[in-house]
């Protein structure tokens, strides 16, 4: 029985919630609860849920209902923690249900908590990092190896180790991981260099310039054999630089020259372009003419 519920672990909690398991278990029931008695489960690795998939969910539900019941732990009286299903719970409250069709699971049960992590890493669509989370909150919550984490999720080892290292990461970097702005090859390529100022540079110009991942695999390979990647250069203040002495004595110079406000612009280096505006043809033969004396 012992390998048996093992193995139904590593499968997710469905394995362990069917139809003969609740004719025959005694460890769980199925019910209508009221939403109000509901919370979610703080262990949920999922942090968001998109608003459009759940307002098509709930439409759904107000047409044909809660087709498959969701998952509850009882943990007080009348009072109910979610295991699995919160999508559904979180579209029958924007439904208007009242109540939803429920599994309960016992208090008797055990590792109840854990089992309802490892279903939802399996289950959920989850970006890297929420995963990388999870498997970090299982190891450290249940004393969990790496290996023994393998064989609870059906994932291999390195699989494991690979979503764990993305925690290393700068905080910025895992948050636009996690908005979709790199993807995992991007952050897993970032991994390998040592200092976060570096890597914030490369996830820098992996936004700016569109860099594949083999990309950025080659610029770490040269960063490790000692040659320094070209990094963008830290943004400058929008403030338009301020003109030297020279360059406003000209600018006033060419304005009482052309009788008219010439503009001059200069950056830092020192290049720049001057404007002469004119307003009619007339105008602009009067400037000719006066940039014909000029040679």
């Amino acid at each position: 029985m012992a390998a048996l519920k093992r193995s139904a672990l590593g499968r997710g909690l469905d394995a362990l919630i069917t139809m003969d398991d609740l004719k025959t278990g005694g460890s769980s029931s199925i019910s209508e609860i009221e939403l109000s008695k509901i919370q979610p489960n703080p262990e949920q690795p999922r942090s968001i849920f998109e608003e459009e998939t759940l307002e098509e969910l709930a439409t759904s539900i107000r047409s044909l209902g809660v087709i498959q019941p969701i998952t509850l732990k009882e943990i007080g009286p009348e009072q109910y923690m979610i295991i699995s299903g919160e999508r559904r719970y979180r579209a029958s409250l924007k439904g208007g249900l009242e109540r939803i069709p429920a599994y309960i699971k016992t208090a008797a049960d055990e590792n109840v908590v854990e089992m309802a992590l490892i279903e939802n890493i399996q289950r959920e669509d989850l970006n890297s990092i929420e995963i990388a989370l999870a498997y970090q909150k299982l190891i450290d919550n249940y004393g969990l190896t790496q290996e023994g984490l393998s064989e609870r999720v059906g994932k291999k080892r390195a699989t494991i180790a690979n979503y764990l290292r993305l925690l290393k990461l700068p905080a910025e970097i895992q948050v636009g991981l996690k908005d979709k702005k790199i993807d995992m090859g991007h952050a897993r390529a970032l991994i390998p260099v040592d200092d976060p100022e570096v890597q914030l540079a490369l996830y820098e110009q992996i936004l700016a310039q569109g860099l594949s991942v083999r990309n950025v695999e080659e610029m770490v390979r040269n960063i490790a054999e000692g040659i320094q990647p070209e990094l963008p250069e830290k943004k400058k203040s929008d403030r338009k630089p301020i003109l030297p002495e020279e360059f406003k004595l000209l600018k006033d110079h060419l304005s009482r020259y052309f009788n008219t406000k010439v503009q001059l612009t200069c950056n830092e280096k020192g290049k720049g372009k001057i404007t002469i505006p004119f307003a009619t043809e007339e105008e602009l033969e009067q400037l000719i003419g006066l940039l014909d004396k000029l040679k």
